[in-house]
Order: structure tokens, then C-alpha cells, then sequence
């Protein structure tokens, strides 16, 4: 056991141990002693000529839409999971480079790694074998929604209640946790993506103008909101007219956006409202006294809270930086992985003998 105790001394001194929060929209890094050294897009661009990886992360994401024919910028994950292996594993390879590079080591770094709640089996040996292929010593496997709550740190071990909303790119998870565990979760494909796309629809059937992912992002981020503000607000999109071909600029305004995201964001409180009316009536009473805690980029949306405070009637807490609050998680976890065993999705012959 002394000889087990000194050998991973030895492996946390020549390694980097490194925390990822693999997302669909968005990949963060977090490294053990330097805290948060990554936050790219999760896109890579491809030459179909060669097969070969043209830019990946941030510069990969200002080719969508204005690449040439034989390039494609692609993103690898749809709705939190792999769906090309191959191409996440390049991805993956290339961040943990960058962190090799930022603090040279001698041993393979270990990784834990969020991935959304309620993924299959297969989904979970994906992301294993991507992050081990791209050159991790050891993987751990860790659900976002319990990751967020560590990285909050909420009293996750305790026999005590807590709720967390994790509205991220491809999905939003929602998740009850208590005692370590999560008591009753729910994954739905209604985040940040789907309200690109509710935008480009309303945008096309109102106005008769094609826009794409980013224009649809960018105008959701500067006047996006889900009730009226103190004020309207508008901003100038420019697209493609269906009726002549010939590009065009409109002005649309935040009763626009909120027009054209309100079915999902009213799917969306539908899945809260199903979670809460499943969870054990006193763990729903800690989750009355306490509130709901939001993370994930979707968090931001103008009027979010008071919105689902109105409709649950239950408080509703935005984190401090909650597009971090994953990342932050598997940090959390790196420096104290034995005691956050029983939280991971992993194989028991994963870890080392406990200390």
C-alpha cells in the first residue's frame, strides 16, 4: 500500500492531471496547479481532399458557412455525445497538446471528463476510448449536471436536496441530487442549438431572409430575452433574400427573438416542471427551500429566471460564471478524486488502490 501511495505521488508530479467539459458548442479545459487554460468552440475544420485536420477550436469556428468546397468545419458532438470518433479524438489530442506544451510532463496526463446525464453505454465507451486514443493515462467519466454541482459547490454528500438546470449547447440537463447521487434527472435537446435554429426559421418565415448558425447566435446573445424588458431593443441582421437571391438587411427586435424561441423555452420548463413532479416529496421540499441553480451558457438568457420562478414557484439561482461551472467540477474532482468516486461513470479497475 506505502509502495501504491508513493507511485502516485510520483504519477501527479510527472503528469498534468486535466478536467474537460466536453460540449457540444463549447470544449473547456481545466489543468490541475493553472486552472482554466481552454475555452474553444468544439468545431474542426477538415480538408476533403487530404483528410487532414485544417484548424480546429476558435479558428475552425470562423470558417462555418465561408469555407470552400473541399473544406468542411464540422462539429464532432451533436447533443453532448460523439458522432464522428475520429474527429473528437483529434480534438481531444489537440487540446491536451496545448496543455503538454503550457507545462511539459513525462506521463500521460489523467482526465476527467463531463459528459451529459442518461448517455448510453456506447456513448460512454466513446468518450472513453476518444480521450484515452488522444493519449489520456486514465479516464473518468463524470455527468454534467453532478459536475456543475460540485464545481457550485453545492452539499452534494449531504442528505440534503439540490437542483440543478445545466442549459448548455446540444442538450439541457436537469438533475436532482442528494446523498452523492442524482435521485431524478432528465436530458432534452432543447439548449442554445435548438434556439439557433427556432431564430433562422422565425427569421425565414417572417421575413423571407436566410441567415446562418452565427448570425442566429450573435443577434440571440446582443437582444435575445424571454420576457419584455424595460425597453425594446432591436439590431441589424443581414442575409440572403429568398425572393431575389440578393442579400438583404432587416431589423428585427427582442419581441422577434422571444417570438421565436418561446415554444422550445416553453418545452423547457415543461421538463423542469416533469422532474420536480417525480422527485420524492422531501427532497422536492429541500428543492422548494433552496431553489434551483442554473449553469450553462443558456443560463444568460435575458428574463430566464424570473420566467421559471413565475412558473414553478419555486426561487431560481443563477451561478457565479456558469459556463464554467463544469470545467470547475472535474477540477474539483481532480484534486480529490477518491472522495467523488461514487459520483463517477466508470469501471472500478479504473482507480488506483484507495489511499
Amino acid at each position: 500500500m506505502e509502495l501504491q501511495r508513493i507511485r502516485e505521488r510520483i504519477l501527479r508530479l510527472l503528469s498534468n492531471d486535466v478536467g474537460i467539459d466536453l460540449g457540444t458548442a463549447n470544449t473547456l479545459v481545466y489543468v490541475r496547479g493553472f486552472g482554466i487554460v481552454i475555452n474553444e468552440p468544439s468545431v474542426v475544420a477538415l480538408n476533403q481532399k487530404t483528410g487532414q485536420v485544417v484548424a480546429i477550436g476558435a479558428h475552425a469556428k470562423q470558417m462555418l458557412g465561408r469555407t470552400p468546397a473541399h473544406i468542411t468545419a464540422v462539429r464532432p458532438l451533436i447533443d453532448g455525445v460523439v458522432s464522428n470518433f475520429e474527429i473528437t479524438e483529434e480534438m481531444l489530442a489537440y487540446f491536451l497538446n496545448r496543455v503538454h506544451k503550457l507545462s511539459p510532463r513525462f506521463i500521460r496526463p489523467r482526465v476527467v471528463i463531463g459528459v451529459p446525464s442518461g448517455i448510453t453505454n456506447v456513448e460512454t465507451r466513446a468518450v472513453r476510448d476518444a480521450t484515452r486514443a488522444a493519449g489520456a493515462r486514465e479516464v473518468f467519466i463524470v455527468e454534467e449536471p453532478m459536475a456543475a454541482a460540485i464545481g457550485i459547490q453545492l452539499p452534494i454528500h449531504d442528505p440534503v436536496g439540490s437542483m440543478v438546470v445545466d442549459i448548455g449547447g446540444g442538450t439541457t440537463d436537469i438533475a436532482v441530487i442528494s446523498l452523492g447521487g442524482i435521485v431524478q434527472s432528465r436530458n432534452v435537446r432543447i439548449a442554445g442549438d435548438r434556439f439557433n435554429e427556432d431564430i433562422i426559421s422565425y427569421i425565414r418565415n417572417e421575413f423571407k431572409i436566410l441567415i446562418g448558425d452565427r448570425t442566429a447566435e450573435s443577434i440571440k446573445i446582443a437582444i435575445g430575452s424571454v420576457l419584455p424588458g424595460d425597453a425594446p431593443v432591436e439590431a441589424a441582421i443581414r442575409g440572403r433574400d429568398l425572393v431575389t437571391g440578393l442579400p438583404r438587411e432587416v431589423i428585427v427586435t427582442d419581441t422577434d427573438i422571444r417570438e421565436a424561441i418561446s415554444p422550445s423555452i416553453a418545452v423547457l420548463t415543461e421538463s423542469v416542471k416533469e422532474v420536480l413532479e417525480t422527485t420524492p416529496p422531501e427532497v422536492l421540499a429541500d428543492v422548494m427551500t433552496r431553489g434551483i441553480m442554473l449553469v450553462g451558457g443558456g443560463a444568460s438568457l435575458g428574463g430566464l429566471t424570473t420566467l421559471l420562478e413565475g412558473e414553478l414557484k419555486i426561487p431560481i439561482h443563477v451561478a457565479h460564471d456558469p459556463l464554467t461551472a463544469v470545467v470547475r467540477g472535474t477540477g474539483v474532482i481532480l484534486e480529490r478524486i477518491h472522495v467523488y468516486r461514487e459520483v463517477l461513470i466508470t469501471q472500478e479497475d479504473d482507480f488506483p488502490p484507495t489511499e
